[in-house]
């Protein structure tokens, strides 16, 4: 497999589309996922939007995937 570069923008727009399909996957609303991790389902709105560009900590990530009961390395899937 060929190491393909892409902008950090790019990573962060499939982070969040990942997380959406993640919780769709697990059956969840925006603001289930949100009051699990603590944070406003605005918030998690903007994170998964595909036309903004949310950067998140990692620390946010690992608690979005706990929650989605997954390994946090599916939400950095490309």
């Amino acid at each position: 497999m060929d190491f393909v570069k892409i902008s950090n923008q790019e990573k962060f727009k499939r982070l969040g589309l990942n997380i959406a399909l993640y919780r769709k996957m697990k059956g969840i609303t925006q603001a289930e996922l949100a009051e699990k991790v603590n944070i406003s389902r605005t918030h998690m709105g903007n994170i998964e939007a595909p036309n903004m560009v949310k950067p998140i900590s990692l620390e946010l990530a690992f608690d979005i995937a706990d929650a989605l009961e997954i390994p946090v390395s599916k939400l950095f899937e490309m």
